[in-house]
């Protein structure tokens, strides 16, 4: 029993787990316990519970089940983290709970379901319970449905998306399980109380007894509209809120919130749309036409019975469309109108907004059609615009019906009335503004004023809906004629239209219109109606009594006060009439006495007309003290202005007098109710007046005052043309020049341009200089608040005016209208915000209004239309100039333009991109010719023209914005943002019409007050381009977030986030977060004429807090104001500018603080851990074709830990120019901060291939400058690219390769070049190949020409997989269809046979006849004539104009060069070249900064003696003038060092002997002369491999060709070695080589030495010795880390390829590295031991112990532990810390080797060179215990072993054998190897011939060279030992020189040239060098004569004689004993010779 209860020790979580189920129960009873106790949600006890939730609510056990659910169900309620687990619990719910018997837990399983819906989860449950109706058992779909139902009651259809449910309704009907469908009908009706009818169209299929029942139950459902009654987390405030309505019994309840869910589902949004267009008949088009009506009716009732479908696909309509309004309009059968009536009507009701675009073209046909009688096809055009309509908006239609409304035909009048009111009815106050109104009331005044009486019905019906809708506020100015009788019929119009209103519309009208009643009606229905009226009452209202408002006089018979209800707002009429509001009837002349009787005092009025001009004054005074104590309401205004205009009136002559009535005249107007019939019996005598000088300014005064009472337009126009129609030109200035003041006080509303302009022309066209100043300042004036529009008016007028016109505009522009002072009072009386707002914005439009337009419609004909759209581009270029010439001619135009915008819509997306142009220029003018009428075209032509902002060239996209700019300018925004076809564009995944479509929302929306709708629709395409791929659409979308919301609010937008992933979602949310703070506010309604002042105001408060928002506060957002937006005039402008900087510094500095610290953060084994998640896909790999969102932000995270922050921002942003920063800041750190952009090296690469898929070409080049710094930078730190970073870059740098521009192609190619140095070029060879794969024809030449260079550089072994493989994946490319990639696998594999020979041709196999002959031909024109190939390709590129044959691979490495190759290169790195022939000139051009870059690397040089190199050709006959031919040609050419020595490289591996002797030669001479020699610095590498290139070209070509002269081939050597010598005498250019060039070069001599063809030369010998001796300079001078590397590599390979190779290289190989182990005590410090040990196991790894004791040589076993032995014995215990670079110290025997040397060396006691191996020490102590004598022998071995003692040692030897002539020395030797023993032995014979005196030569430099030159091999006694400088004596030049004289003079040679040169050898006098290499020089001068030098040979004789060793190689470098004799040399030779035969 203890066993079983073990578990009650178990934490709780584990005891959930347990295997027992008591275990578990209680387990998860404790689990519920403290999930109800822990307070926190964000506790981490939570998260321990994350993947256990499921297996609560799984658990197999029933009881344990229902404990599991409610602690499942506490857990989702409490836990913070609980969503994650939504999508698994859900479904463990579904499939393992609902199918439970026990109703407990299915009740707790649907309580768990509602919790996660209400923790925000609603979508996974409704999927997961989605997924469960489609479970086969009926129990599951039973319980889904349930929980469906549940969640809708209480939740409501916002949170639960009806849709899918609906979809799956019928489906569920269908059941086959009675439960299902009963549960299925619960849903159907619950879903019914949330939408009512919209749910009837998806159920209609159903079984008609199951609909049956569903309508019997949904007639029972309560109409109360339903509420949520449980609430999301996020939406607790709402529920507060409903709370609190409930406690207060507010029964309107909720109000916007709760009402928004009705109309929220819409039928048609639930259904499946229909694609109708396909399925039409396919003869429709004919039958349509037909002469018989029967067979237009059977295409018409096809039609019909598509159009019924209730939602149709959207699509091309427009030929359907304008077929059936053909038949509307054409068709003599009127049952075929009315049937294509109600086809139309079906096509507008299944499109909705999508059939808006054609809404324009069928209205006025329907319209027209109203003429018939018949009701069924009234009723059926009836329907059909209704339908229509509803796609549409009023606004666009308004042209079409305004038209038709003066139609002569009653029943037209009649039907279109009834079809305005109708559409009121749809209308809201924002949608109806007083703009729209205007016209209308208009219109529709007209028509009750009708004769007949069915048209006047229909007025009213309009009126009175106008008026219900829009309030009386807004409509009552526009009905101030109208009587009173008319006026209450109106009124009750409107009373019976509210139960309309209510009924029809409500929540209809916005279903359909899919708007927000915005404005004042923010609740439904019935409640905005009401609230209108009370509005309406409370302010204008009809009052019986008029208020006392300042300014008008109300006349009594109580009409409207209109005055007080619009201000000087309402009366914008344009004529008179429409604005007498502030008339009375005229009073008779009796009349008005009675009533000034009655005010004034009576000897005044005898007096009026007194001839005394003293009692006219008084009288007057009187007149004026009564009229100051009057009261507003008793004063009779007209009487008093009749008595004043009483005789004399005002013919006054006495000024007193006159200005005193001018005075009156004012304060009668001002203190009166002065109305417009007053005003006229003054005005007369005022104009009259105004010029007067005394009287004139109180008459303005009186005028103003007039203005004040009745509105400056009346009053100005009146003035106006009285003073135009007298002579008086005094009083025309004056005139003007008061209303020019006038209109500065009152505003510019509601001025009549029109009548101004004709007074203003007449003016300029006045003789008196004054009137016409006075009509240019008034222009000037009324510039400021018109606009340029203005000048069209003028543009006829003389030019010399013109320009004093413009002068003036000049002077005003930038100005603000000031804000009006005078005529406030009335505006405040009804301040209709949307109509001030609409006026000010229609002042310039009222003007263009006003323009005289012409009717192109019948220039549009069916010709030109056809010509547009003609096969041949010139002919539709003819007609679209025919178009520009008719828009031209007409300059402005009528909105009727025919067929031309279909025409001119299919030129937009024209393949001719020219065309689209013009086409767009055309659309430009359209607008500006237009005008405002432009605004029906909008959704047929505007729309493609954003369409065309997605063409990927940018003067196309230019062309497009600047196109709808300017019709926006003309439209407005409301016209683009309606409908859907704004969202559809930007739908389009095209990134340069998304950007550049953002970037013009950006711009307009702020300017915006109010936006319909529809924008809503736009969002989710928004959220898509917030996550785009391109960096500009995801900036541009950022900006235009905050306008959005601006629009929206943060909640619409924050919900449409729903539908996004959860990523995606949390990534939105947060943008938006940000965006709520930048949200600017709306436009502030303008108040009259400070509008524009007040909208660029709110812009500039705006601009720079978004400018904030970019995090780096840059000022990218440009704070210069459009001239647009708001219509900012200057100073708004300039306050914006200063703001913007202002606010803007603020972040610089703060950002200049953060920016001090390093830029790359290194975190220790960061970068192992970024591999490992990459290979165990923890990340997503690096590898796409375009770079997508989740890798931009995977980077991103990645980077957020290893880079500063603020360059981290810098290199995601959006705008390139940050980039460009960023890439500036990493160049800049990329010295300093080495290790850390190695530590981020991963990170750097990935992020610069992003940037190689930036389109601009700034970031391309710096990025590309950046990655050439950053390979040297790593070649030079010796860092080795992981096989990681190469695959995530290289093939992105290789998509590079193949760009149009040639700098960004040549700069890849040097970058790829440098890649060389730090990636194997074999691996490279893969992804180039790769390359060689693209469609990219330019990638495709380039990366085959580069395979060239690789073959070239690195010979066949870079061929991967295998030679043959790689050449026949080549050799494809030679059928190439693109000449330039054909040329290049041409090249390519000529170059591969240069390398490779005959050979090639198996490698490739069978190739095609054509292809093969190209091949051969190519072959052989470039075997032909070495130097032509280039030239022939100089035809095919002109570019590439040396004369150099195609081996020269060195000529390519020009930009490569600044790559100081100053580097211990990794190995088989070799340098590489670059791949672009060029030029020298233009190499110049690379290599500028390249070579002021080698500064930086340059190397102190050794002080050289000056030499020169002539003597050592002299011999080999080199006419030195050709020298001299060539030098003078590269001085002209020295205007680069650099470029000059590229080029001279380039022509040492030429094909031609000579080129590369000459170029060797200039090569010598710089590297002789101690100033110029560090010129090669650089070059190093790139010389070393064209010498090898050449010294394979002469092994492979030049030795095999009988034709060539063999003495020129011998010359050609002479001249190679000699310069190597010279290179290899320079320590610090020596050091430069790197390690694969090493290998190579090696392999090149020793290949050289073992050719047993040059031994059969005449001078072959010398050739041999002479590397011999480069051999040892080699090994002496190199980097000793790269020659050791490039010997371990070079004997791996060689082992490898003993096949192919002989194994004496092998063997030389070996003896090398002996020479290198002799030299290791002196060199350990400079060694890279790490690299070593590297190569090392490598070496072992390919060749582990067995497998080399295998080998039939013994040797490579003894080199390798000789190594091994001598580095442990120079570093000790030490050694093992150097395995850093060894991945895996397993693969090989290496380590456990070197802990057993070191435990073997610690327990030896013996001294230091014994500790060899272990047998050698051994055998040493046994001798040592025999005898005596052995000790004496083995210490002068010892000596002999040491590089210090040797000669002492020989020495020695020497005394000892003498005297102990009988010792037996064989022992020793015979254990050493047969090297050591000959050494041995020369060195004796050597002193024997010394001392005997026999030898000519000092002794010093006697023995020295022996010493120098031997390799002696690591024998147990000379392990340690290294044979260097033996007596540490300096030998002068002098003595060479010496000795070189003796031997010119036995040559018969003369010695006079000596003395001006210095001594040849004076190479070898550095101190630093051994003083052997004598013999060297010479041989290197002059090989031939040494022939009979006897002493020299003893200098140089070769250790031939071994068997074992062939004779040229085997000693690299052993120079012979002084005691060799000709003749014994030669029988060796011979010897050897017929040894290798």
């Amino acid at each position: 029993m203890g066993d079983d209860n073990e578990w009650m020790k178990l934490p709780i979580d584990q005891k959930c787990e347990h295997k027992l189920w008591k275990a578990r129960l209680n387990g998860y009873e404790e689990a519920l316990k403290l999930f109800q106790k822990i307070d926190d949600e964000k506790s981490p006890e939570w998260s321990k519970y994350l993947g256990l939730i499921k297996k609560f609510v799984t658990d197999s056990n029933a009881v344990a089940q229902l404990k599991g659910l409610e602690a499942a169900l506490a857990y989702v309620e409490n836990a913070h983290v609980a969503g994650k687990t939504t999508g698994e619990v859900a479904s463990g719910v579904v499939n393992k709970v609902f199918n439970q018997p026990k109703a407990r837990a299915k009740e707790l399983g649907l309580d768990i379901c509602l919790m996660y819906i209400e923790i925000e989860k609603g979508e996974a449950v409704q999927e997961e319970l989605l997924k469960g109706l489609d479970n086969k058992n009926p129990k599951i779909i039973v319980a889904c449905i349930e929980t469906l139902r549940k969640a809708l009651s209480e939740f409501g259809s916002k949170i639960i998306s009806l849709k899918p449910i609906i979809k799956v309704l019928p489906k569920l009907f269908e059941s086959r399980e009675k439960a299902v469908r009963d549960e299925a009908k619960l849903l159907a009706v619950e879903i019914y109380r949330w939408i009512r009818d919209a749910l009837r169209p998806p159920l209609q299929n159903i079984n008609s007894v199951q609909l049956k029942e569903l309508e019997e139950e949904w007639v029972k459902v309560s109409s109360a509209p339903p509420k949520q009654t449980r609430f999301l987390r996020s939406q607790q405030e709402l529920k507060a809120k409903f709370e609190q309505q409930a406690v207060e019994g507010d029964g309107d309840g909720g109000g916007d919130d709760e009402e928004e869910a009705v109309p929220q589902v819409d039928a048609y949004e639930l259904l499946e749309a229909v694609e109708i267009l396909s399925k039409l008949p396919k003869d429709f088009y004919e039958k349509i036409e037909a002469k018989k009506w029967q067979e237009r009716k059977e295409a018409l009732e096809a039609v019909e019975l598509l159009v019924k479908n209730p939602k149709l696909e959207s699509g091309d309509y427009a030929d359907l469309v304008k077929a059936l309004k053909k038949v509307v309009g054409k068709d003599t059968n009127v049952m075929l109108v009315a049937l294509a009536a109600k086809c139309l009507a079906g096509l507008a009701t299944g499109l909705r907004k999508k059939f808006g675009q054609y809404a324009g073209h069928v209205v006025p046909t329907i319209l027209e059609k109203f003429k018939e009688k018949k009701p069924q096809v009234v009723q059926a055009l009836q329907e059909a615009i209704d339908a229509i309509f509803l796609t549409t908006t009023l606004q666009n239609v308004s042209e079409d019906v305004l038209a038709v409304m003066d139609n002569k035909n009653p029943t037209i009048k009649q039907q279109t009335s009834l079809f305005i009111a109708r559409s009121f009815r749809h209308c809201t106050p924002s949608t109806l503004p007083k703009s729209l109104l205007k016209p209308f009331c208009a219109a529709l005044l007209k028509h009750i004023n009708d004769s007949a009486p069915e048209v006047r019905d229909a007025g009213f019906e309009a009126l009175g809906t106008a008026l219900k809708v829009a309030g009386e506020k807004a409509v009552n100015p526009f009905l101030a004629d109208v009587d009173k009788l008319k006026l209450d019929r109106i009124k009750e119009c409107a009373e019976k239209v509210e139960l309309v209103y209510g009924k029809k519309t409500g929540g209809a009208a916005e279903k359909k219109e899919g708007k927000p009643l915005t404005g004042k009606t923010s609740a439904l229905s019935g409640t905005g109606g009401d609230k209108e009226t009370k509005d309406a009452a409370i302010k204008p209202g009809p009052l019986k009594k008029a208020p006392v408002v300042k300014s008008g006089g109300l006349p009594k018979k109580g009409k409207p006060a209109a005055a007080a209800g619009t201000g000087g707002a309402g009366a914008k009429g344009k004529k008179g009439p429409e604005t007498k509001e502030i008339f009375e009837s005229e009073l008779s002349v009796e009349i008005c006495e009675e009533k000034a009787a009655a005010v004034l005092p009576a000897s005044c009025i005898q007096q009026l007309d007194s001839g005394n001009w003293k009692e006219r004054l008084a009288c007057m005074e009187e007149f004026q003290k009564a009229v100051e104590l009057m009261e507003r309401s008793e004063m009779p205004c007209q009487a008093l202005v009749r008595m004043l205009a009483k005789k004399p009136g005002w013919k006054e002559t006495n000024f007193q007098v006159m200005q005193m009535k001018l005075h009156i005249v004012a304060l009668i107007a001002q203190k009166g109710n002065f109305s417009k019939t007053s005003a006229q019996v003054v005005l007369d005598g005022l104009v009259d007046k105004v010029g007067d000088v005394k009287c004139g300014s109180n008459a303005k005064e009186a005028m103003t005052a007039i203005a004040e009472a009745c509105q400056l337009p009346w009053t100005a126009e009146q003035v106006v043309a009285m003073a135009f129609s007298q002579k008086n030109p005094k009083n025309q200035s004056e005139t003007l020049n008061w209303l020019s003041n006038a209109i500065k006080e009152f505003g510019f509303s509601g001025l009549n341009v029109k009548a101004f302009i004709s007074n203003v022309k007449t003016a300029l066209a006045a003789t008196n200089p004054a009137v016409r100043t006075s009509a240019i300042t008034l222009l000037g004036v009324m510039y400021l608040y018109v606009g340029p529009p203005l000048r069209m008016f003028f543009e006829d007028e003389k030019p010399a005016l013109l320009s004093q016109i413009d002068a003036e505009f000049e002077k005003m522009q930038g100005q603000m209208a000031p804000a009006p002072t005078r005529g406030i009072s009335v505006h405040s009386g009804g301040g209709g915000d949307d109509g001030e707002e609409e006026e000010q914005e229609e002042i310039g439009k009222d003007v263009v209004d006003l323009l005289p337009r012409t009717d192109i419609g019948d220039k549009i004909t069916a010709d030109l239309v056809s010509k547009i759209g003609d096969k041949n581009w010139k002919i539709r270029k003819e007609g679209l100039d025919e178009v520009t010439s008719i828009i031209n001619d007409a300059k402005f135009i009528e909105p009727n333009i025919g067929e031309l915008p279909a025409a001119l819509k299919s030129r937009l997306n024209d393949s001719n991109k020219i065309l689209v142009q013009q086409t767009l220029s055309i659309l430009q003018q359209l607008a500006t010719a237009m005008g405002p009428n432009i605004k029906q075209h909008v959704k047929r032509l505007g729309m493609p023209v954003i369409t065309v902002l997605g063409d990927s060239k940018n003067n196309v996209r230019a062309a497009a914005l600047a196109t709808v700019n300017s019709w926006a300018e003309q439209t407005g925004m409301k016209e683009w943002l309606e409908g859907e076809d704004l969202s559809e564009e930007l739908k389009k995944e095209n990134p340069f019409l998304r950007q550049e479509l953002l970037g013009w929302l950006a711009e307009k929306l702020p300017t915006l007050r109010s936006v319909p709708s529809d924008l809503l629709l736009c969002v989710p395409h928004l959220y898509s381009c917030l996550e785009d791929r391109n960096g500009d659409v995801r900036k541009k979308a950022q900006d235009a977030l905050p306008f959005f919301m601006m629009h929206l609010g943060f909640e619409k937008m924050a919900k449409a986030t729903s539908k996004l992933k959860p990523t995606s979602k949390d990534q939105v949310l947060a943008m938006l977060e940000k965006a709520k703070v930048n949200m600017p506010a709306k436009p502030a309604p303008p108040a009259k004429a400070s509008s524009r002042v007040a909208g660029g105001a709110a812009l500039a408060k705006f601009q720079p807090a978004s400018a904030l928002a970019e995090n780096s506060g840059s000022n990218t957002m440009e704070s210069k104001p459009d001239p647009k937006k708001a219509k900012t005039g200057g100073a708004a402008s300039k306050a914006k500018g200063v703001q913007g900087k202002k606010v803007l510094s603020k972040p610089h500095l703060k950002e200049d603080d953060d920016k001090s610290g390093p830029i790359f953060i290194i975190i220790p084994n960061g970068k192992e851990q970024r591999m490992k998640d990459e290979k165990g896909l923890k990340v997503l790999k690096w590898n796409f074709a375009t770079p997508r969102d989740e890798y931009t932000e995977q980077l991103k995270t990645q980077m957020s830990s290893c880079v500063a922050k603020w360059l981290q921002d810098e290199m995601f942003h959006a705008d390139f120019q940050h980039h460009n920063k960023a890439l500036a800041v990493m160049i800049e750190h990329l010295e300093s901060e080495k290790d850390g952009v190695i530590n981020c090296l991963d990170l750097i690469l990935k992020w610069l291939t992003l940037r190689f898929f930036d389109t601009n070409t700034s970031v391309l080049m710096k990025t590309l400058e950046y990655l050439k710094l950053l390979f040297s930078l790593l070649s030079q730190e010796e860092y080795h690219l992981t096989e990681n970073e190469a695959s995530s870059f290289i093939p992105y740098l290789i998509l590079k390769v193949g760009e149009p521009k040639d700098v960004i192609r040549k700069d890849v190619r040097a970058i790829l070049n440098r890649m060389c140095l730090i990636y194997p070029a074999s691996k490279m060879f893969t992804f180039i190949m790769e390359g060689t794969k693209s469609k990219n024809s330019k990638q495709r030449a380039e990366c085959l020409e580069e395979l060239g260079c690789l073959v070239e550089s690195y010979g066949m072994n870079v061929c991967q997989p295998t030679p043959g493989k790689a050449l026949k994946e080549m050799a494809t490319h030679i059928g190439d269809r693109d000449n330039t990639v054909r040329n290049a696998a041409l090249n390519t594999i000529v170059t591969v046979y240069n390398v490779h020979g005959d050979q090639v041709f198996k490698l490739i196999g069978n190739l095609s006849e054509k292809d093969m002959s190209m091949l051969e031909e190519r072959i052989k024109r470039s075997a032909k004539r070495p130097s032509a190939a280039p030239v022939r390709q100089a035809e095919e590129k002109p570019q590439r104009t040396q004369n150099i044959s195609t081996t020269t691979s060195m000529l390519r490495k020009g930009p490569a060069e600044d790559m100081s190759s100053k580097l211990n290169q990794n190995r088989n790195m070799g340098s590489h070249s670059e791949t672009t022939h060029t030029v020298p000139r233009e190499f110049q051009l690379d290599l500028d900064e390249i070579e002021n870059d080698n500064g930086t690397v340059r190397c102190e040089m050794p002080a050289l003696v000056q030499h020169k190199l002539d003597d050592i050709f002299e011999p080999v006959l080199i006419p030195e003038p050709k020298i001299r031919a060539v030098s003078p040609h590269f001085d002209d050419m020295r205007s680069n060092t650099a470029s000059t020595i590229n080029f001279v490289i380039s022509q040492v591996a030429s094909g031609d002997i000579n080129t590369s002797i000459q170029a060797l030669a200039q090569i010598d001479e710089v590297l002789r002369q101690e100033d110029k020699a560090e010129a090669m610095s650089g070059h190093i590498d790139q010389f070393l491999i064209a010498t090898f290139m050449q010294l394979r070209l002469i092994y492979n070509t030049h030795m095999a060709d009988e034709k060539l002269d063999k003495d020129e081939i011998v010359k050609l050597y002479s001249c190679i070695i000699g310069s190597m010598i010279s290179l290899f005498q320079i320590e610090s250019l020596a050091q430069e080589a790197s390690t694969g060039v090493l290998k190579d070069l090696m392999h090149g001599l020793i290949t050289l030495m073992l050719d047993s063809r040059v031994e059969d030369l005449e001078e072959g010998e010398q050739v041999i010795r002479s590397v011999n001796l480069l051999v040892v300079k080699v090994l002496e001078k190199s980097d000793q880390t790269n020659i050791l590397s490039a010997l371990l590599v070079l004997l791996q390979d060689s082992l490898l390829a003993t096949a192919s190779q002989s194994p004496k290289f092998s063997e030389l190989v070996m003896k090398c590295l002996w020479r290198m182990v002799r030299l290791l005590p002196e060199t350990i410090n400079s060694i890279n031991l790490d690299r070593i040990l590297l190569d090392i196991h490598i070496f072992m790894k390919v060749f582990p112990k067995e497998k080399l004791k295998q080998s039939k040589s013994e040797l490579p076993i003894r080199t390798l532990k000789t190594l091994l032995h001598t580095l442990c014995r120079l570093k000790g215990p030490k050694i093992l810390d150097h395995l850093t670079m060894i991945d895996n110290k397993n693969e090989s025997e290496l380590e456990a080797h070197l802990c057993r040397v070191m435990k073997h060396s610690m327990d030896q006691t013996g001294s230091k060179a014994d500790k060899d191996t272990e047998k050698g020490a051994s055998r040493i102590e046994e001798k040592a215990a025999k005898a005596k004598v052995n000790d004496i022998l083995a210490e002068i071995f010892k000596k002999i072993g040491s590089k210090e003692n040797t000669k002492e040692g020989l020495a020695e030897l020497y005394e000892y054998k003498k005297k102990y002539s009988d010792a037996d020395i064989e022992p020793f030797l015979k254990n050493s190897s047969q090297f050591f023993q000959s050494y041995v032995e020369r060195g004796l014979r050597l002193i024997e011939t010394e001392r005997e005196g026999k030898g000519r030569i000092t002794a010093s430099t006697g023995i020295s060279p022996p010493m120098e030159g031997t390799c002696v091999p690591a024998s147990t006694y000379t392990v340690s030992s290294s044979i260097g400088n033996t007596n540490g004596e300096e030998v002068g030049p002098s003595v060479y020189l010496e000795r070189l004289k003796i031997l010119r003079q036995r040559c018969g040679l003369d010695n006079a040239k000596q003395e001006d040169r210095p001594p040849l050898t004076s190479l070898l006098s550095k101190p630093a060098l051994p003083t052997v290499a004598s013999s060297t020089d010479m041989l290197h001068s002059k090989l031939s004569q040494l022939r009979e030098s006897r002493e020299q040979y003893q200098h140089l004789d070769l250790d031939s004689n071994q068997t074992h060793s062939s004779g040229i190689g085997t000693s690299l470098a052993s120079h012979s004993s002084a005691a060799a004799n000709i003749d014994d040399l030669k029988k060796r030779l011979e010897r050897i010779k017929s040894s290798r035969k």
